[in-house]
């Protein structure tokens, strides 16, 4: 039998009908300290802004507070949508991170802008946000403010101005590219940084993806071969029908999101069970449930086994996205 592949968790802290923000990213951090306690190689924190089902709109928040309350898993954000922000901040937040939980931060970048465009557009009017464009020479930036060296800025003026994203640097959070397109696997390989395949959300183009990141490759000091995750949908329960039960209210969310309906809290598994069905979101539904992992524990570590071996994959990110019943209590990890 294969090797099962290091495992970590990306959360979206959901949030479910009936359910507040408060007890929802309760319910998250009580997930960390389980996967703390596990031996799971670490613990990410997506980005994504105005979505009535999403809580996790800060990753540097969330960081340091699940950080403080974990002992030796790795934290970080899966990541931080860069143009979201200027760099020095993204570079100043991750600094403070790692001072705060030594070698235990990750630093996940995507290129995205995680929301929708009228929220993109008030991030952009009501601060300083990084352009899209210049994603490659953000993120080589960020690299070097967050050095114990910092950066250098040269004045029109001529004259060399030093920045630093925190004065005595000991240690740097790890970097990492997210993407589920050629750009990203591309850029990591050029950089020569870890590359994440954000197979949860997409899916389409992994095996073009990673062979471009591989085959691109060019050796860095901290990262002299490639390394690479793969995030992955997962419910996992003690019989199938009950893991079935359990996906559908994300799986149905999801199909909204592709239909451009309007979105609302996740359903309990009760609600997703009774509500109507129409044959366009059957569609979505079926097609998503085939990249996804639903079944009993031994089928479903089986599949991650086959999925990481078949990719070459080092490390599986799993999205636990399973449903809540309306009984259980609403500050209960998922």
């Amino acid at each position: 039998m294969s090797l099962m592949p290091r495992l970590s968790v990306l959360d979206l802290v959901p949030v479910r009908s009936g359910q507040s923000s408060a007890e929802a990213v309760a319910a998250s951090v009580a997930l960390a300290q389980a996967a703390d306690r596990l031996g799971f190689t670490r613990y990410w924190f997506a980005e994504h802004h105005n979505m009535p089902s999403v809580a996790s709109t800060t990753p540097p928040v969330l960081i340091a507070a699940t950080a403080a309350r974990t002992e030796r898993i790795r934290v970080g954000s899966g990541g931080v949508m860069l143009p979201n922000h200027a760099p020095l901040v993204v570079a100043e937040q991750f600094a403070a991170l790692e001072a705060l939980a030594p070698g235990r931060i990750d630093l996940g970048i995507g290129r995205a802008p995680g929301s929708d465009p009228v929220i993109t557009q008030l991030l952009r009017v009501s601060g300083p946000t990084a352009d899209v464009d210049r994603f490659p020479d953000h993120v080589a930036d960020i690299l070097s403010l967050l050095s114990p060296d910092g950066a250098t800025l040269r004045l029109t003026s001529g004259r060399e101005y030093p920045i630093q994203a925190t004065p005595a640097a000991t240690a740097v959070p790890e970097l990492w590219l997210l993407g589920s397109s050629d750009y990203s696997a591309r850029l990591a390989a050029e950089l020569g940084l870890p590359y994440v395949f954000a197979n949860h959300f997409s899916g389409e183009g992994l095996e073009q993806a990673l062979e471009l990141y591989r085959s691109g490759y060019r050796p860095s000091e901290r990262h002299p071969s490639p390394q690479t995750i793969l995030t992955l949908n997962a419910v996992v329960a003690d019989a199938i029908d009950e893991a079935e039960a359990r996906a559908l209210p994300q799986l149905r969310a999801m199909a909204r999101l592709r239909l451009n309906r309007p979105m609302r809290p996740l359903e309990t598994v009760e609600e997703a069970q009774a509500a109507p069905r129409d044959s366009d979101s059957d569609d979505v539904i079926a097609r998503m449930r085939t990249r996804w992992v639903i079944g009993e524990a031994d089928a479903a570590a089986s599949a991650v086994r086959t999925l990481a071996e078949r990719h070459g994959i080092d490390e599986v990110m799993v999205a636990p996205i399973a449903g809540a019943h309306a009984a259980e209590p609403a500050d209960a990890a998922p």
